[in-house]
């Protein structure tokens, strides 16, 4: 009887034990000390706790109340407050209780994309002195981790830090840059979430059900039943490539010449191209902390297959917002820069389709913008270097669309084109003061083409304050116009006031380089 008591007790003390263990109140790495809250909106806490028990969240006067639901999930949501930059303490409590410190009042913006977001302050212009200068404690930095995200490394996936330079050095260039603009003209906390992925493609960013659920994206995601069928074999030929290719390097090391870049990591070994892989290891995890918007930079790994990304990116922007559940979020996109070896006539790239892609989504897409960089770019890089006019930009736009200054937002937009005899008459809004040229005396890189589809050089003048005429005397009945639509246009010059380029655009529809290509 005794052994048998003795059994029973120990079985109590060990339910009562793990009790105990599940019943700690818990969140999201997202929630933590020195974070910023998003001003003016009613802003979601949540997290985990053992069903049916009741949590509370004090924070800023406001004292809130959940009861975890049967899977453990509560949420809560804050009144909406004013900005505020003096650090303050929630305090949240169930069976245990979590005191979070030095928390602000602010914006808070995700910045997202692949390597050019991603790409760190030292390996872009001045970065080592803008590294040196990073003081700035009203900016806080979430820098989500791809090997926690892909379970290479243990938790956290980031920890909110103030902007120092010891924080920023790993963070985006881009995204500071931008939060730097933003602190110093709204003179608020800024919180930065930075989740970018050199090389990804945007399906890796989108739910797989989206995907799923379009004819036209449904490829993305059968490819991976493929890469799993074919990754031994392309594994092992990976595998032997890598070995020529050091004994080819030593040799070449040896003779004192460069050696040939090492072998591409297919994509059958790349974790990271898989469909929805980095939306559920890096955007999942942040839904739903409160984001006045988002930015994203990414297009170059979908280049080959342009024509489909004008229907991939308005679905993965959908795809986010709906699953935010905070409405249409303002959603700035942008277009890919000037790239390649220039050429001496009108081409038919895919670069520049993918561009257009992007400008279209802007157009079509419900409280988007576009930031065009078609001249800051570099022809032999893809990681374009100035990245402080970058991030400006990308504020401007910020400033303008979401924040409410008035100012012209960026360069010219193309809106309509309307043909009048021999010439084709276009029509541009973010006109600001009038159209203008920034550089020489005549509009230069439009092209136009007619019934045989062939581009030709044309000429173009601004006709008024947001029209410009264009024409070619070897194109007599002319169908379309294209402007800086080749990769690496030679001399975009088309602006306004501030001088910011007219985005590239076309005005026809014609099939391109990458149609039908999923």
């Amino acid at each position: 009887m005794k052994t048998i008591a003795t059994i029973f007790f120990v079985l109590i003390v060990a339910a009562l034990s793990a009790a105990g263990a599940n019943a700690n109140v818990s969140l999201p790495d997202v929630i933590s000390e020195a974070m910023v809250l998003q001003q003016g909106q009613a802003v979601p806490i949540w997290g985990k706790a053992d069903p049916g028990e009741v949590v509370t969240v004090r924070f800023a006067g406001q004292s809130k109340k959940a009861i975890a639901a049967m899977d453990g999930t509560w949420r809560v949501k804050l009144n909406p407050m004013r900005a505020n930059a003096t650090p303050a303490t929630m305090i949240i409590s169930g069976r245990n209780n979590i005191e979070l410190k030095d928390i602000l009042v602010g914006e808070v913006w995700l910045v997202s994309g692949q390597s050019n977001m991603q790409r760190l302050l030292s390996e872009t212009d001045n970065g080592e002195a803008a590294i040196a200068a990073a003081n700035h404690p009203l900016i806080r930095l979430f820098n989500v981790s791809r090997q926690v995200a892909f379970k290479h490394a243990p938790p956290p996936l980031a920890t909110w830090q103030a902007c120092s330079p010891q924080s920023v050095r790993q963070f985006s260039a881009a995204g500071y840059y931008f939060g730097v603009e933003l602190e110093k003209e709204l003179r608020v906390p800024i919180g930065l979430i930075n989740s970018s992925y050199g090389g990804s493609q945007a399906e890796a960013w989108t739910p797989v059900e989206y995907l799923l659920a379009s004819e036209e994206l449904r490829p993305t995601v059968e490819r991976t039943k493929i890469w799993d069928e074919e990754r031994p074999k392309v594994r092992a030929e990976y595998e032997e490539a890598l070995k020529k290719w050091r004994v080819e390097s030593d040799k070449a090391k040896a003779a004192g010449a460069r050696p040939q870049p090492s072998p591409a990591v297919p994509d059958a070994l790349r974790e990271y191209r898989i469909a929805s892989s980095i939306y559920d290891g890096m955007i999942a995890p942040l839904i739903p902390f409160f984001i006045r918007g988002a930015i994203w930079y990414q297009g170059e790994s979908n280049e080959a297959r342009a024509q489909q990304y004008g229907v991939l990116l308005p679905t993965m922007i959908r795809a986010w917002r709906e699953r935010w559940g905070e409405g249409n979020f303002p959603f700035g996109i942008v277009q890919l820069p000037n790239y390649r070896d220039q050429k001496p006539e009108p081409a038919d790239e895919a670069w520049s389709h993918l561009r257009e892609a992007q400008r279209r989504t802007a157009l079509h897409t419900s409280n988007t913008g576009l930031i065009v960089t078609i001249d800051i770019g570099e022809a032999h890089d893809i990681h374009p270097k100035n990245k402080f006019d970058l991030g400006k930009r990308m504020a401007r736009w910020a400033l303008v669309d979401v924040d409410g200054r008035k100012m012209t937002k960026s360069g010219p937009m193309f809106r309509q084109a309307k043909i009048a005899g021999s010439k084709i008459i276009l029509t541009f809004d973010e006109v600001g003061q009038g159209l203008r040229i920034r550089d020489g005396d005549k509009l230069e890189e439009f092209a136009i083409a007619g019934t045989d589809h062939k581009w030709r050089w044309a000429q173009a003048k601004i006709l008024d304050k947001n029209r410009v005429e264009v024409w070619s005397d070897a194109v007599p009945q002319p169908l379309a116009v294209r402007y800086a639509f080749n990769n690496n246009p030679r001399h975009p010059n088309l602006t306004n006031e501030t001088r910011l380029p007219a985005a590239p655009f076309r005005t026809d529809d014609w099939p391109g380089p990458t149609d039908g290509k999923r």
